[in-house]
């Protein structure tokens, strides 16, 4: 209708202010009204809001709800450069409007601009050899792109990215020395880099193995660290620890562990030995306790223990995560709280260690100490609970896990029955009203 005003959900998502986009789905809570979801999507994606277009697929917006000219085409899309926007508008709600051929096409243009570089595309485009005016921006939750700004024309620097995906989803085996130099070619943080490294590691094959292997022993760190991160999600990914390349992958990263002298390169083989527990991974953990690298103390917090039943910690474990614990680093402490929170039950030692990061001035801290707390039934974490609140408008995801914990914790205490049907639904919501 003419002069309706516009809602506040979509003026977010056209702005691309993905925080209070996530404020205002946080309020609707169980009480969503999936219309106004994919409205806001179509909006989105016309404003190239990439990045909200995607908050909104995953709570619930129907893309299909949009008509095929409420939306950019997939071209202006590949042309955008923005991976998140592309893969919004390839959502499986509406990507049978797209036929094989023009996928194929697409897959063209983007191979076409990676090819080109996106400063020398745009310069041809636009005729102009004025300043290029060069920033790095948030293309979704996990990764970031360039933006380069040439007379009034704005692309991303996502091309590889989107090539990777379009190829993947076409069916089309690229190699892995394509693949990893579209990633090199970026940083660690770069959406090319990211895609380029899940492809890879769900290959379960020598020839993509003996690729992340030889990146072990390059010169290069950057390439070392690409080597590390596929080994690491090769680990991840895998199906169990038997699996043929896990075993690879383990053997490997607890060697490199005694040997790589970079610090971010070092991070991410420890990293790769998070999710594996045995006698030779907790070794190659235990020999960086100590690391002046804040990174390196952080993946070693993160790495020790059992995850699996029976949760438990040797008693060299059990020692450095306390010294961990009271770190000069914050994010070291708040790694060790949360692990030492989720592995032992009952330890004296651990409890007092966690409930003297209450005080702590930083919120993140004092969460992660309620949670250790609460799973080890210690009363200490009631009423920091309480003090911390429900969780902050636009961090819901991030806190309520950390609050839901306490707050069964006071439940089974005061022996109140299970939560509300209502609250089930929606994790948090019961805790955020709890600690009103």
């Amino acid at each position: 209708m003419s002069g309706a005003v516009e809602s506040p959900l979509i003026a977010a998502a056209r702005a691309g202010d993905v925080v209070q986009a996530k404020r205002i789905l946080e309020e609707d809570g169980d009480h969503r009204d999936y219309d106004a979801l994919a409205a806001a999507f179509g909006a989105a994606v016309r404003a190239f809001r990439g990045n909200v277009a995607q908050v909104l697929l995953r709570c619930g917006a129907d893309a299909g709800q949009c008509a095929p000219d409420e939306l950019p085409s997939l071209r202006e899309a590949v042309d955008s450069g923005s991976p998140a926007l592309v893969e919004a508008l390839l959502d499986y709600s509406i990507r049978d409007r797209y036929a094989e051929s023009e996928l194929l096409e697409m897959r063209d243009l983007a191979r076409s601009w990676y090819e080109s570089g996106v400063e020398a595309e745009l310069r041809r485009r636009t005729g102009s050899r004025g300043a290029l005016v060069r920033t790095r921006v948030e293309d979704d939750d996990n990764y970031t792109v360039g933006e380069f700004a040439l007379d009034g024309m704005t692309v991303r620097d996502g091309h590889g990215a989107i090539l990777t995906t379009l190829e993947e989803l076409l069916g089309i085996r690229t190699s892995c020395d394509e693949l990893m130099a579209r990633a090199l070619a970026q940083d660690q943080d770069h959406a090319a880099w990211g895609r380029a490294a899940i492809v890879l590691s769900h290959r379960r094959d020598q020839e993509t193995w003996t690729a992340a292997a030889t990146l072990r022993t390059h010169t290069d760190p950057s390439r070392r660290l690409f080597g590390a991160e596929l080994m690491r999600l090769t680990e991840l990914f895998a199906d169990g620890h038997e699996e043929e390349f896990s075993v690879l992958a383990v053997d490997a990263l607890t060697e490199w562990a005694a040997e790589e002298t970079d610090s971010a390169v070092l991070t991410m083989v420890l990293h790769g030995l998070d999710s594996y527990q045995g006698p030779r991974a907790e070794a190659a953990l235990l020999a960086h306790a100590g690391h002046l690298d804040a990174g390196v103390r952080r993946a070693v917090a993160s790495g020790l223990g059992r995850s699996v039943p029976p949760r438990s910690l040797t008693d060299e474990a059990r020692e450095a995560l306390l010294a961990l614990m009271a770190d000069v680093d914050t994010d070291v402490r708040l790694a060790a709280c949360s692990k030492a929170g989720e592995i032992m039950n009952g330890d004296p030692a651990v409890t007092n260690a966690m409930a003297a990061l209450l005080p702590h001035p930083e919120r993140r801290v004092r969460l992660a100490a309620v949670y250790g707390l609460a799973l080890h039934e210690d009363e200490r974490c009631v009423e920091e609970a309480e003090r911390l609140g429900p969780p902050r408008p636009g961090f819901h995801d991030e806190e309520a896990g950390y609050l839901d914990v306490a707050w069964r914790f006071m439940r089974r205490r005061d022996g109140i029955g299970r939560r509300s049907e209502s609250d089930a639904k929606c994790p948090g919501a019961g805790d955020a009203a709890r600690f009103t």
